[in-house]
């Protein structure tokens, strides 16, 4: 009998007369015996085995040893099941569909599935009259009204009772629930299968008023990761207060029109686009270079150049990677095992800038961590209005809160020091009391920005406003490694994102068409001058799994209103005002929280397996202490810079020698990097090492297949018809 032929053997079961069961007439099937020293477990190892996920309300009578695992018969029902075969997990595949809802992967027609749904209900009427299985389901909920644990409308649940002579023995009734998955094995990203209840859905419209509330909301949760990079890069670069707002202003413009590009171009996902911190580490490293330490006139605006430059060839390899489709091929050696450790050495990467830059003023700095925790932590189960505002606006709460107080500290003469002047720049500094407090008025004083002052009303960012971009070899390299880096980070974030609005993982090809256009968009960032490229800000998911506001709407309103912002010069000099002590602290939290994003990403693997600790450990600890290596090279840096920047100069001090200036620096400063490194051990292990799918946690990217059968899984990654014309000529990115 073969296992497709379901509906022949349902025939036979009902026109058998007198309502005999199929067992009594198939006298050579042994009837089924159960163990006594069974193991409820042996069920769950089963289900692994063959593609089904069980779930237990209480102890069982029977198990299903490894005997059975060879083709035989339902008792109930006379279906034949195929047994499983080969000893790779995750590799096997149903030919045929089953009572039990296997089915073929790559057939997904909607008349196939009518065909489930239509045996699966044939079955129920069918065990209802010879008292055999409870329920079956279709993904939507129990007979007994009890909810799926699917939830996505994918699966069969089936609800069988104990056999009967079970119940002779003495054992009480229990039900056994086996949810199957439709594809007959259970998905390496089992977090797809969580539903989440979204206030907007991704097309849904509530109205003009709404949407610029999500949208505003949405900015206003991401305040930290599109305003505070300035306020590190910009004084580091010796760059004014007036710079510094101007630098503000571009990274709002840009983050807008990149955001609003990636909507219509992009994978149509609600992510923002911005400047992420990815960046941060190669830029300092870049403007910490030996040529510009002891430089003094314009030095800012050639560190910018020189940064725009590296940016620019960054983003065209970043653009090719997509538009030829390698973004494919890359995709599949790109799995949690590399992407968890990687973007958690890119928030480790700055614990030796976090803390002793807040440290500076810590009767601001510690009550803004504090007040921080408590939003976040204690109360973020609070709801004002039915919105949880503190877990919300957590950062520009507390900013707003502790500038206050830093403002009052300031007014009140707490900073004030008799004889000095905290408007007279450190290096115009002759007295050697007001040298030793110059750096706290510095870094705690709300009132030495010239920002106010020097910044006009309005100002619109153009192209190239800090000179013509300055090509390198050893900048672009640096660059280039770092735009693959931020690409691992995008393809992350984009396959959890789409489980936060409730689609089908993205197709290779939609992946690969995000990733063209946020080089793209890099490029743009290269030629404005923001002093980083733009990428999918990752802290963009934690946003909407908080509000539960998916819209692309929003989304799209929101960076028109940020466009707008950042056309006024004034909203950037009040933000570049902020204390230096102040900024350090919220990017504590906000490193930490990267963090705890880069190691969620570890649930879709087996994170108990061996392989997967010891790669992980490996590539973190290794990731860590290799740089540490390359960064005690630098004996006559730390007597330059200043201690927090001093891990950022080892490019122009490391042990590499091999003869070229820019190969050298190039190399020990990509070493020097611990997410570089971290990438480069979690890559070469974890796809060296052998190790199943499910083990790996190999993400799963809607296939070609999948497509042809179902066209409507595209629907919602698919751009407008008036911009597809323009991928037309593409097929790899999924247009």
């Amino acid at each position: 009998m073969e296992t497709g032929s379901n509906s022949e053997s349902f025939e036979k079961a009902e026109n058998m007369k007198g309502g005999k069961k199929l067992g009594a007439v198939l006298s050579n099937v042994v009837p089924f015996v159960p163990s006594t020293d069974h193991n409820p477990k042996d069920l769950r190892s089963w289900a692994r085995r063959t593609g089904s996920v069980s779930d237990y309300s209480g102890e069982t009578g029977a198990s299903v040893s490894e005997k059975n695992e060879s083709t035989g018969f339902d008792l109930e029902r006379g279906i034949e099941i195929e047994p499983v075969s080969g000893s790779t997990l995750g590799a096997r595949r149903y030919e045929n569909y089953g009572v039990l809802g296997f089915r073929n992967e790559t057939v997904r027609s909607e008349n196939q599935r009518k065909r489930i749904e239509d045996e699966s209900a044939l079955g129920a009427k069918d065990d209802e009259r010879k008292g055999g299985l409870n329920a079956i389901d279709n993904g939507t909920g129990n007979a007994d009204g009890s909810e799926n644990r699917n939830g996505d409308g994918q699966g069969v649940v089936v609800v069988a009772p104990v056999a009967e002579h079970e119940k002779k023995d003495g054992l009480a009734e229990r039900n056994v629930t086996i949810y199957l998955y439709p594809d007959g094995e259970e998905p390496a990203d089992r977090g797809w299968h969580r539903s989440s209840i979204l206030k907007c859905g991704l097309r849904e419209n509530p109205g003009f008023v709404p949407l610029i509330f999500y949208g505003l909301e949405h900015y206003l949760s991401l305040a930290g990761s599109l305003i505070f990079i300035p306020l590190i890069t910009v004084p580091a670069m010796g760059g004014t207060d007036k710079d510094t707002a101007t630098v503000i202003n571009t990274m709002l413009f840009l983050s807008g029109i990149t955001t609003i590009l990636h909507s219509y171009f992009g994978t149509q996902l609600p992510l923002v686009q911005g400047s992420s911190f990815v960046y941060l580490a190669p830029a300092l490293v870049i403007m910490n270079a030996q040529e510009y330490r002891n430089l003094t006139e314009h030095k800012f605006r050639h560190i910018m150049r020189e940064l725009q430059g590296a940016i620019i060839v960054g983003s065209i390899f970043q653009s090719i990677l997509g538009f030829s489709g390698l973004m494919s091929f890359f995709l599949r050696l790109n799995n949690p095992i590399v992407v968890a450790p990687t973007i958690v050495a890119v928030g480790l990467a700055f614990f030796s800038y976090g803390f002793p830059q807040t440290g500076s003023c810590v009767e601001i700095s510690l009550p803004q961590i504090v007040l921080l925790l408590i939003f976040t932590l204690y109360l973020r189960g609070i709801s004002i209005f039915g919105r949880h505002l503190f877990q919300i606006y957590a950062v520009p709460l507390s900013v707003m809160i502790i500038w206050t107080y830093a403002f009052f500290l300031t007014a009140g003469g707490a900073y004030d020091y008799k004889g000095c002047s905290p408007n007279v720049p450190s290096s115009n500094i002759l007295t050697d009391a007001c040298r030793k407090h110059a750096y706290t008025m510095k870094h705690c004083r709300t009132d030495v920005s010239y920002a106010w002052r020097t910044s006009p009303w309005v100002r619109v960012p153009y192209p190239l406003q800090w000179g013509i971009p300055l090509f390198h070899l050893r900048t672009s390299i640096i660059m280039i490694t770092v735009m693959l880096i931020a690409s691992v980070d995008s393809v992350a974030t984009y396959h959890s994102s789409s489980q936060l609005v409730n689609l089908k993982p993205p197709t290779p090809g939609v992946v690969s068409r995000g990733i063209a256009l946020e080089g793209f968009c890099s490029m743009l960032a290269g030629l404005w001058g923001s002093g980083t490229g733009s990428t999918t800000l990752t802290e963009n998911v934690h946003t909407i799994d908080i509000t539960k506001v998916a819209s692309r709407r929003a989304i799209v309103l929101g960076a028109a209103f940020l466009i707008l912002f950042s056309f006024v010069g004034k909203v950037g000099a009040i933000l570049a005002s902020i204390p230096l002590a102040l900024a350090a602290s919220v990017l504590c939290f906000m490193w930490a929280l990267m963090v705890a994003l880069g190691l969620s990403n570890l649930q879709y693997s087996q994170s108990v397996s061996l392989r997967n600790i010891t790669i992980v450990g490996i590539s973190l600890f290794l990731g860590l202490s290799i740089p540490a290596y390359f960064q005690q090279y630098q004996s006559e840096t730390s007597l330059i810079l200043p201690s927090n920047f001093v891990p950022y100069g080892a490019a122009s001090n490391g042990p590499v020698q091999t003869g070229s200036k820019h190969l050298d620096f190039a190399i020990n400063a990509l070493l020097s990097l611990n997410m570089v490194v971290t990438l480069l051990l979690a890559f070469i292990l974890d796809n060296t090492v052998p190790g199943s799918q499910q083990e790996r946690g190999v993400y799963k990217w809607s296939s070609s297949e999948e497509i042809a059968a179902d066209p409507s899984l595209l629907a919602d990654y698919s751009p407008p018809r008036k911009v597809a014309w323009c991928f037309s000529w593409a097929k790899c990115l999924g247009v």
